[in-house]
């Protein structure tokens, strides 16, 4: 039988993959924290836990009609973000699937009455919340990513998450879940972009979305998941990134309300042109995830 053995929030933000002289630039002579954070990720976790499969939930990979799960034996080749050519270009990538446990999620959300695919198709674009950790994060596991339904709500974010849980209960092997994505996210004006490029988090959008972030912060800390999911409505007029669908298919495939996973930071919490981003990482509970 399977089992979750980690999980964790995780900052994909571009500026992870310029040059460091350009991060020091943007940054006021400093290094943003996330990318120490992320190396600290792979010894100081991902080497200790050993999983089998890593599966990342891509909030920039929008499905329209049905839940998808990459399916691929190998995903490999140059990948250059249409949104950030500049700074995200010809990236090399050379990543190993799981296509049996690929297959099993995709049936066990089936199962759960919510359409969902694997999909193995060698054209099907690939995206930087999937290649900038895994830039950073390259290991023996192999790796699963899944979309965003953008017409999926709340609730079905958490039944997907719940049916994938199962399925990983069902095969064999050590999983690793990461949710790929910010927390509020919302971009300053073009105009006023340049003003707000440091990490510090005053320039996060509104005071009003660092307030919103740092209770749910909180929360993380406490392994109060049910507080983060049952305030969902609120947290949504601060336009968390894919609806927040990567940590609530994350913590239902842990438990959802009755995760007791308690958050420790790898970052710090960041502002990148507005938008928040921070590393959390949770260990699973003695005893379990519930």
């Amino acid at each position: 039988m399977g089992e979750i053995v980690g999980m964790g929030l995780v900052a994909h933000a571009p500026t992870i993959m310029l040059p460091l002289e350009v991060r020091l630039q943007l940054n006021e002579g400093k290094e943003i924290s996330l990318v120490p954070g992320l190396r600290r990720l792979r010894t100081e976790v991902l080497d200790v836990l050993q999983a089998d499969t890593i599966i990342l939930f891509d909030t920039h990979w929008a499905t329209t009609v049905e839940f998808i799960v990459a399916g691929h034996e190998r995903r490999s080749g140059l990948y250059t973000s249409e949104e950030l050519p500049r700074g995200v270009r010809q990236v090399p990538y050379n990543i190993p699937g799981n296509p049996p446990l690929a297959v099993a999620m995709a049936a066990s959300v089936r199962a759960a009455g919510i359409p969902c695919i694997a999909n193995d198709d060698p054209h099907l674009p690939i995206h930087y919340p999937t290649i900038n950790i895994n830039h950073y994060l390259p290991g023996p596991e192999k790796w699963v990513s899944v979309g965003m339904c953008q017409t999926a709500v709340t609730q079905d974010y958490l039944d997907v998450g719940t049916a994938i849980g199962t399925a990983i209960e069902q095969a064999p092997g050590r999983v690793v879940l990461l949710a790929s994505g910010s927390m509020s996210h919302r971009f300053w004006p073009l105009r006023e972009l340049e003003k707000h490029e440091a990490s510090d988090p005053i320039h996060i959008r509104t005071p009003e979305a660092r307030a919103a972030d740092l209770e749910r912060l909180d929360w993380f800390y406490e392994g109060n998941h049910a507080a983060v999911i049952d305030t969902m409505d609120d947290f949504l007029q601060f336009a968390p990134e894919a609806r927040f669908g990567h940590y609530l298919m994350m913590a239902a495939a842990a438990g959802g309300r009755q995760c007791r996973a308690k958050g420790r930071r790898f970052s710090d919490y960041e502002n990148a042109t507005g938008t928040s981003q921070v590393h959390v990482w949770f260990d699973r509970p003695e005893g379990g995830w519930r």
